[in-house]
């Protein structure tokens, strides 16, 4: 009877049971170990649907340091103290940077070529642009470049921002493609990323103007060099030639003495339906109301819709050019007849004096 008693003595009492079935919550683990060994593990979108899942997530993703060290992993860029000073001014800081310059230009709002002419005083007096470009993952360009606005000589020329001066080329350790075939540019544009963010310092807002992938990758038929282009159309004035506008991003690669590829020209240009450029003053309109309308941006970033955005755009190019040449047609033809008619006139009056 005593072992009996000193056996049931140690059974546990049913108030100390633990139930195993009962799910587990996050709020059971330690925020110290959620912010320093959960939260840094994962990407920028990640992040964002993590913290949309309860207001204790929420509250630890809004850590500014972890926005700001996932804007420099993304855009190595973004680490000079010119680009990280500019972020900290953002409402939230590098997480609405991040919300402005990761998703990709593809469903931007037409509304906003509604908006009303703003005066000259009301556009960016300065652009920054933070450039990265990447070789199957690898980073072989970063660079910041700042673009003054208000000089007359930007607002009269044609919009463009060069990364790189005329003389200057980036060597990199990748073996330039050989030959002629069009499968070498292929896997080129294919290996190739690019990001292009665009930053209004003064606005606090910010733009990815890059399709990520190039959209177009040929090679010159004199030269030898790859050009590819990576772009975003954008939305411009109703009914004209800048209905539509491509921000064009060109990455023009050549080869070494030792066979390597190098890259020669990184350079953004604004263009119309017609093929022409937008000078300064047109481009910065583009652009500025392009930064005022990212409530149409989507929050994914969906390549396959740039790359299909822009074969829409060359679509529409191409119908433009063709109904522009019929219109062409049609004038030339009623100006000759209208000529011989009035050559014949003429003659008949002559004659019947």
């Amino acid at each position: 009877m005593a072992c009996s008693s000193s056996s049931s003595s140690q059974l546990p009492s049913p108030s100390t049971t633990v139930d195993e079935t009962s799910p587990a919550s996050i709020s059971t683990v330690h925020t110290d170990i959620i912010q320093t060994h959960i939260l840094t593990r994962l990407d920028g979108p990640t992040l964002a649907s993590a913290a949309s899942t309860s207001s204790q997530l929420r509250a630890l993703a809004s850590h500014h340091p972890l926005w700001a060290n996932i804007c420099r992993s993304t855009w190595p860029s973004t680490s000079t103290p010119r680009v990280r000073q500019v972020i900290s001014t953002f409402p939230d800081g590098a997480f609405s940077f991040f919300s402005d310059s990761f998703p990709l230009l593809t469903n931007l709002d037409a509304a906003a070529t509604t908006l009303a002419p703003n005066h000259d005083q009301d556009r960016p007096c300065e652009l920054i642009s933070a450039v990265d470009i990447y070789h199957r993952d690898k980073l072989i360009l970063s660079k910041v470049v700042e673009t003054e606005t208000v000089t007359g000589w930007f607002r009269c020329s044609p919009f463009r921002i060069d990364l790189l001066d005329p003389k200057d080329v980036v060597p990199t350790q990748i073996k330039y493609p050989a030959g002629q075939e069009s499968d070498t540019c292929r896997d080129l544009g294919d290996d190739l990323t690019l990001s292009w963010i665009l930053i209004d310092p003064i606005g606090r807002r910010a733009m990815n103007l890059s399709s990520h992938r190039a959209v177009s990758v040929q090679r010159h038929w004199l030269s030898g060099e790859v050009h590819a282009w990576f772009a975003s159309i954008l939305p411009g004035e109703k009914g004209s030639a800048s209905e539509q506008v491509q921000c064009g991003i060109l990455v023009t690669c050549g080869e070494s003495e030792g066979g390597e590829l190098q890259v020669r020209e990184v350079s953004l240009q604004v263009e119309d339906m017609d093929g022409m450029h937008l000078n300064g003053r047109d481009g910065l309109v583009i652009l500025q109301r392009a930064l005022e309308g990212r409530k149409g941006r989507k929050k994914s970033r969906r390549e396959e819709e740039g790359k299909k955005r822009y074969e829409e755009y060359l679509e529409r190019k191409k119908e433009r050019k063709e109904k522009k040449l019929r219109t062409e047609g049609t004038l030339d033809t009623l100006c000759v007849a209208f000529g011989v008619l009035g050559f014949f006139v003429f003659w008949l009056f002559i004659l019947c004096r």
